[in-house]
């Protein structure tokens, strides 16, 4: 199993956790899910969210849904946020998409805003911070160590 800093950190606040390990490659939520053999509404996916002046935001969306901008806006108190795209949001997070984790952001202190639907389930899974690497953890334990809050900020695919 791969140790990295996510996996230290977990590991050190002494937080229950599964890893688990698939391709190295970009992976879809949806095909995580296939892979892991769990309903895709339990996989969840961070994306990068960027407003007009400020520090980016990282929203945790479950892989049935995707980021409604306006009610992400509307939760930041914002106008308007944006989608960057791959390349930017890698640039600017310093993790590839497929890894782009909170957990692994935590010490360039991003805000974090979890969809509320995560609180039905007992565990989420999310990126470990590296391409192949995915956790499950309680989704209250993720919002505390990321001092995230809990909003409804996905609709569901398409609609």
């Amino acid at each position: 199993m791969p140790v990295n800093n996510v996996t230290r950190l977990l590991n050190a606040k002494k937080i229950p956790y599964q890893a688990f390990e698939t391709a190295d490659e970009k992976l879809g939520a949806e095909e995580t899910a296939r892979l892991l053999g769990v309903p895709p509404e339990v996989v969840f996916k961070t994306i990068v969210v960027t407003r007009e002046r400020g520090k980016p935001i990282l929203v945790i969306v479950p892989a049935t849904g995707e980021v409604d901008l306006k009610k992400v806006a509307a939760i930041l108190g914002e106008k308007k946020v944006h989608l960057p795209t791959q390349k930017q949001a890698e640039a600017l997070t310093g993790l590839l998409a497929g890894g782009i984790s909170p957990l692994a952001l935590i010490p360039k202190g991003y805000q974090v805003v979890i969809d509320l639907s995560a609180k039905q389930h007992e565990h989420i899974h999310i990126s470990g911070g590296q391409r192949g690497l995915n956790i499950a953890l309680a989704p209250q334990d993720l919002a505390v160590l990321v001092k995230a809050r809990f909003a409804e900020i996905s609709r569901v695919l398409g609609e």
